[in-house]
């Protein structure tokens, strides 16, 4: 009798939601895909792809960013989805269609793969992933006192301010190119 030897097997990693329970500390839903719980360790601010390529150009690096499909989402502090109708009209942002949303307590993200596992081609993928074994908080945008910058050490992460009002002109500017087409295009585009 010949004894056969199976192939081999990915060693077991635990899964998506272990990964992120156990590695980062985060709150997860189990469920199929696995979604994470916002409001807890951050919130998110959710706007098209192509206006959060332009903020993220903008602005620099700062916390964890994930796409999924044609939408970004930006990692920032707790409360931060509270803060921003409030923003968008201090920044003089409100009534204008923006499609720029922030999603806080009680809400949920679906969760990217972790950084070098794959997912399906609509899956979420992290543009910059967060790190095990450091804390997410002190890279997030937040609501920063006046005259000092968000995050610690230094100022690593932009201001929410900063960071909304950044949003809100991408995501305008983004939504005027996408309508300038030839068939609507009656008078030319001018950005100050």
């Amino acid at each position: 009798m010949a004894f056969t030897v199976p192939l081999p097997r990915a060693p077991f990693d635990g899964g998506t939601a272990q990964w992120y329970e156990n590695e980062l500390g985060w709150a997860v839903a189990d469920c199929d895909p696995v979604q994470l719980l916002t409001g807890l360790r951050f919130d998110v601010l959710e706007l098209p792809a192509d206006a959060g390529a332009a903020v993220l150009r903008r602005t620099g690096p700062f916390g964890p960013v994930a796409l999924m499909g044609q939408r970004m989402r930006l990692l920032v502090a707790v409360g931060s989805a509270d803060e921003l109708p409030g923003l968008l009209d201090w920044l003089e942002w409100g009534g204008i269609a923006l499609d720029l949303t922030a999603i806080g307590a009680g809400g949920r993200m679906t969760a990217p793969p972790p950084p070098g596992r794959s997912g399906s081609r609509e899956a979420a993928v992290w543009l910059r992933p967060p790190v095990p074994g450091r804390e997410v908080e002190p890279t997030l945008p937040a609501l920063a006192p006046f005259g000092r910058s968000a995050g610690s050490g230094g100022g690593i992460s932009p201001d929410l301010v900063r960071l909304v009002d950044t949003a809100a002109t991408e995501c305008h500017r983004a939504r005027l190119l996408r309508t300038n087409t030839p068939q609507t295009n009656t008078q030319p585009l001018a950005f100050s």
